[in-house]
């Protein structure tokens, strides 16, 4: 019995289990086949399955009037690279762009259309290197971020809606973005031209801070590593990766593992932080941003003592890293934050609607050995009061090691209720000249 014979409801069943080439092949077998395999059902289903599409549009944004007319352009668009590496970047920009969607659609309006393959190819020619593959795919679908850089004459912090986020600690401030191609080939020349191991590498800069304080990320293309610079880059030795080497692969493997490059495993990484919460926006002065303290287990310790609870993380900062100073090597940043339980400041069965930040003691560890060991009043210089449900009180500081791991533990010590400063007197300090204030302080 031929198929031709099959009812219509087990044609359609059949069909809806074959991949998109197994149906176009069956549609040349027969006119009532081709009426079958051109239903639009069937391409609803694939678009969906393979590429998470619910309307019937291209990889810009642009309407068709069918599924199957869909699929066929983005296989069109895309027949060039592997399928199921096309899928897959997709699912790593789908994921990343629902975030943004829901959390910064600001930063979401400065994604770029998709590089056409001509795009590509004149970086590629200008800078003498071959994309890895997912690079490509990656660029094919966003074309970097359009933002605009801090310069002397404006603003020291420039933009913050950075795909790729930063953090602030003292006076240093990073906001890193993705950059367009027309990017990458401008400040890579211009890098190239003032440092010598660059000019005749692979290594094109791929993402960079917004603002003064400069963070650089480059791509080696003949390895498909990430790197990011240190502070002081005079050659490779000077420049950190990003992922680790193992599990890079630029070629089909014959188990059946497709090619990923360090780029593609860097932003899938940060999409899931961002879609699970590890990594959140915060608002300061400067505008809302993608902070990269994270903020959940587990990358983020947290401890609750009578209704006080600490939230602390930390993150390596690699543009102070100093490959050749062996005392201060690394530098650490970390984020404290401070917050009071809804139940209150629980004492000895006692409630108290507010406490206040007393003292802290912190010791600071490189592997095994104390490097630090603090005692002293407030943070930052500040005494935070902490209200129930209130909102944080979030600091940040740095620390620096001479080792690539280390800890800080430590305590604080609150006063329940809060500190009421009566000053007594003033007087002169008739050697320096400073006004002097003796005062006291009581618990209210």
């Amino acid at each position: 019995m031929g198929l031709e014979s099959v009812g219509d409801l087990a044609i359609n069943a059949i069909l809806g289990k074959l991949e998109a080439e197994d149906i176009a092949s069956v549609a040349c077998a027969s006119k009532r086949l081709r009426s079958f395999a051109s239903d639009d059902t069937l391409w609803i289903n694939l678009c969906f399955n393979e590429l998470a599409l619910t309307r019937p549009i291209d990889h810009l944004g642009n309407p068709f009037p069918s599924f199957k007319e869909c699929y066929q352009e983005w296989r069109k668009a895309f027949g060039m690279y592997p399928w199921s590496l096309v899928m897959r970047v997709k699912r790593c920009w789908d994921r990343i762009k629902t975030w943004l969607t829901n959390n910064f659609p600001e930063a979401e309006a400065t994604l770029g259309k998709g590089a056409t393959e001509a795009d590509i190819q004149m970086l590629e020619n200008l800078l003498k290197v071959d994309l890895p593959l997912p690079t490509r795919i990656l660029y094919r679908f966003h074309n970097g971020q359009e933002i605009v850089k801090a310069n002397l004459e404006t603003s020291t912090f420039g933009c913050s809606l950075g795909l790729i986020g930063g953090y602030s600690f003292y006076s240093h401030l990073v906001n890193v973005y993705l950059l367009p191609i027309h990017q990458i080939i401008q400040e890579t020349q211009q890098i190239r031209r003032h440092l010598s191991f660059l000019r005749t590498s692979k290594f094109v800069l791929v993402a960079a801070s917004s603002t003064l304080r400069r963070k650089l990320f480059f791509l080696n293309c003949s390895n498909g590593q990430l790197y990011v610079e240190t502070n002081k880059l005079r050659s490779e030795k000077d420049i950190i990766p990003c992922v680790p080497q193992d599990l890079i692969s630029l070629h089909q493997e014959s188990n059946g593992e497709e090619q990923q490059d360090a780029m593609l495993l860097w932003l899938e990484e940060h999409g899931r932080r961002l879609e699970h919460g590890f990594i959140k926006l915060c608002e300061n002065e400067y505008g809302r941003s993608i902070n990269l303290f994270p903020e959940e287990p587990p990358f983020c310790s947290t401890a609750v003592t009578n209704g006080v609870k600490v939230r602390s993380s930390a993150l390596i900062i690699p543009e102070f890293v100093d490959p050749q100073d062996d005392s201060e090597k690394y530098l650490f940043a970390y984020s404290i934050r401070l917050s009071l339980e809804p139940q209150g400041c629980l004492i000895n069965g006692m409630s108290f609607n507010s406490c206040q930040l007393h003292w802290r003691r912190w010791i600071i560890r490189a592997n095994d050995d104390v490097v630090s060991d603090f005692n002293g009043e407030a943070v930052i210089g500040q005494y935070p009061l902490l209200h129930p449900g209130g909102q944080e009180f979030v600091y940040q500081s740095c620390t620096p090691l001479p080792t690539p791991s280390g800890s800080i533990e430590g305590s604080f010590t609150f006063i329940p209720g809060r500190y009421a400063f009566v000053i007594l007197i003033t007087v002169c300090d008739k050697i320096f000249g400073h006004p002097l204030l003796v005062g006291q302080c009581r618990n209210m």
